[in-house]
């Protein structure tokens, strides 16, 4: 037996059995040891690798379906889940649309199955304090223009987007207005002269606030992905930050560099 198995007893891991073994399950799945279309193992396979009940194991595989990660009935086999956009490439957000074609991150969820939507749920004026404040290089209290959009994949509402603007740099322009704006923030960025630069990313897993719990329809106490992307001008200058965030459990980053 694995010596890292989860047993009832000698766990140092407080939580319920069935959460210890959901967890278990959680991590190969998203590792892609159980890649998606792939039926679990059997009840009795389960039952024998983590020394629980039926019963227990059931109660696990609740879990998991109640999260989206697997499907299946009772008495039949379960599987992991089809169609699931889990790989997120940030880089994709800021291409901007080739005339006449979808955006990059819209196409690429169309290529997996699935299909993508972007709703626009306000555009206002804001006081900011904290870490946005500090990007921004403002001082704490100070207004800025917010664009909120909630992003759904295959009407499943898959992330929740917060862009904040200095009003020097969105007073009088699309950015203030509460439309959706055509070829993207980055491609209007430039046209207003404020040429995008370097881009910062600072992730952080944490645990949901009330209102992403609502608006993401999280199915439980599961930390989420918050990303703070910070974009500067070619000359210095912080003038979009964008706080987005997605369930920790459902989706991954993926980076693409070249050292130097």
């Amino acid at each position: 037996m694995n010596p890292l198995a989860v047993t009832a007893e000698g766990s140092s891991d407080p939580r319920p059995l069935h959460a210890r073994i959901a967890a278990d399950l959680r991590a190969e799945i998203m590792s892609g040891q159980l890649p998606a279309g792939t039926k679990l193992p059997s009840t009795n396979q389960l039952r024998t690798r983590f020394d629980a009940s039926n019963a227990t194991i059931q109660k696990a595989l609740v879990l998991l379906k109640t999260e989206g990660l697997v499907v299946g009935r009772a008495g039949a086999a379960v599987s992991v889940r089809e169609n699931r956009q889990r790989t997120v490439r940030p880089a994709e957000s800021f291409a901007a649309a080739v005339p006449g074609k979808r955006f990059p991150w819209l196409a690429r969820a169309a290529e997996q199955g699935g299909s993508a939507h972007s709703t626009l749920l306000a555009v206002e004026r804001t006081q900011i304090t904290g870490d946005v404040a500090a990007a921004l290089d403002i001082a704490d209290g100070e207004t800025v223009v917010l664009r909120s959009q909630l992003i759904s994949i295959d009407g499943e509402p898959a992330e929740l987007v917060s862009s904040y603007y200095p009003l020097d740099v969105a007073h009088g322009t699309p950015l203030s207005e509460g439309r959706r704006i055509r070829g993207g923030t980055p491609t209007l960025l430039r046209e207003l002269g404020h040429t995008p630069g370097l881009s910062v990313d600072r992730v952080t897993a944490c645990t949901a606030t009330q209102e992403q719990y609502a608006a993401l329809r999280l199915p439980g106490d599961l930390p989420v992905l918050r990303t703070l992307r910070t974009v500067y001008t070619v000359e210095g200058k912080p003038i979009e930050v964008t706080v987005m965030v997605k369930a920790g459990h459902l989706y991954e980053l993926q980076y693409e560099f070249t050292p130097e």
